[in-house]
């Protein structure tokens, strides 16, 4: 996987992604101590045998323990011991075991929530593949989330951003796709399809519901969303809780 040349992340633009969340519940943080709407933060869950493992859909039984930091910080816990100190206390145990790569299968567990996701969408319709297709919803004003591989070229993303910006009436204003951290390839193998190098949704609640693993993932990766994207991770933890209430009853 490629990193995009997204923004990097900063303490006032990780506030600005989790704006509107304020009166969502609050986890802490296990390594800062810091407080935290629910959907900003990652869940450890403990497995029967007492390997700490994320629990990305947060479904694991028992209790669990909240990490609101990039995988630089987690990795650099993990080397200083400050890690498994902070499980220690938070699962009340001193039988934990932390994988070597748990940073990685955090992080593969973000890529895997989101494609699956972007999956589903897909499959009912909502997800608009091909340049010229997305191109002509765009300039109707049809597309509410436009996404780009990180190996897209610039050519084919500015193109794209303009169609977008047209149809917004938001000309001139700088507004631009999100470049995923994902390349064409890991987007089509997940996706089932041939080179999938942009997409857009048009459905606003299908787009909200993507944002949910998407604004987490980004955070994770020590990405910031762009400005006018700041808003949505709020209404998509909303949604994405109605669903799963759904398919839980």
């Amino acid at each position: 996987m490629r990193t995009p040349p997204n923004e990097r992340l900063t303490p006032h633009t990780a506030d600005t992604v989790m704006a509107g969340t304020a009166s969502r519940p609050e986890r802490r943080c296990i390594l800062t101590g810091e407080s935290q709407p629910r959907g900003a933060l990652l869940r450890l869950a403990l497995s029967p045998d007492g390997v700490v493992l994320p629990d990305i859909r947060e479904r694991a039984p028992g209790r669990g323990a909240w990490i609101g930091v990039s995988r630089a910080e987690l990795e650099e816990a993990l080397a200083k011991g400050r890690l498994k100190a902070a499980l220690s206390r938070a699962f009340k145990t001193g039988a934990v075991t932390i994988p070597e790569n748990l940073a990685q299968r955090v992080e593969d567990a973000l890529v895997r929530a989101l494609l699956d996701r972007l999956g589903l969408e897909l499959r009912v319709g909502n997800v608009l593949l091909g340049t010229q297709r997305i191109l002509e919803h765009a300039r109707g004003g049809a597309v509410t989330l436009l996404l780009h591989a990180s190996d897209a070229s610039e050519d084919g993303r500015r193109k794209l951003d303009q169609a977008w910006r047209v149809g917004r009436e938001a000309e001139g204003s700088g507004e631009r796709g999100i470049t995923l951290p994902l390349d064409r390839e890991a987007l089509s193998v997940a996706l089932g399809r041939d080179n999938v190098v942009h997409l857009a949704l048009g459905d606003d609640a299908a787009a909200t519901r993507v944002m949910t693993p998407l604004a987490r993932l980004m955070q994770y990766n020590g990405l910031a969303l762009p400005a006018h994207h700041s808003d949505a991770p709020a209404a998509a933890s909303r949604d994405d809780e109605r669903l799963s209430e759904r398919e839980t009853s």
